[in-house]
């Protein structure tokens, strides 16, 4: 299991971002699948205690089901980016479906914010779609946490993620049921780590 990306993929994908070139002892914290109530309230109730603001990549749908908590990320200052309407696979939909659905999604987030930023679903992306997507910023992550990942004890998640980070690392955890379970034990124990150590946390723009 590879808590940090192989080194060649942002040599095959250079218009992606993978990492935030830096010497500087800041990281960047992002959180996938949200908005979700629980999950999500949890997060910003950590971020709020530690005074870090993070970057929130959120299903359309979500946002469309839960408003209230959606509003709570843009008030408490966080930044939004985009993960499709329907968390969909680029490597299975077809690249038109695939647009459209990341436009439905911004058409929901557009209500509330504006952003320019956008993941795609389990990193799954082609060429085609990401061609289609020059008008994003299309953001990967050099750390994944695993927190989603019922085999891996929260110690473990936690270990592993704090072993891969470095300086400009882009951070995947997840606010969802699923990832629910390791993301609260990880997230505020990583967190107190870095902080410890010097480390700012930053949001991506």
């Amino acid at each position: 299991m590879f808590f940090r990306n192989p080194f060649f993929l942002p040599w095959i994908y250079p218009q992606l971002t993978w990492r935030i070139p830096t010497t500087s002892k800041e990281l960047y914290l992002t959180f996938d699948d949200g908005p979700v109530p629980g999950p999500t309230q949890y997060v910003l109730e950590t971020l709020l205690k530690s005074g870090i603001k993070s970057t929130f990549f959120c299903i359309g749908d979500n946002v469309r089901k839960h408003p209230e908590v959606f509003n709570q990320i843009i008030k408490d200052g966080h930044a939004i980016g985009n993960h499709t309407f329907n968390h969909l696979s680029g490597w299975k939909t077809s690249a038109q479906s695939y647009i459209e659905n990341v436009n439905l999604c911004e058409e929901q987030i557009q209500q509330q914010a504006k952003t320019r930023l956008f993941r795609p679903p389990y990193g799954r992306i082609t060429r085609t779609q990401i061609k289609a997507l020059s008008d994003y910023q299309i953001v990967m992550w050099d750390v994944l946490t695993h927190d989603y990942n019922k085999n891996i004890s929260p110690e473990n998640c936690l270990k592993g993620s704090i072993g891969a980070t470095r300086e400009g690392s882009i951070i995947v955890f997840h606010d969802s049921l699923k990832a629910e379970k390791n993301m609260t034990y990880v997230l505020p124990r990583f967190i107190d780590h870095f902080m410890s150590q010097g480390y700012s946390f930053k949001t991506l723009h």
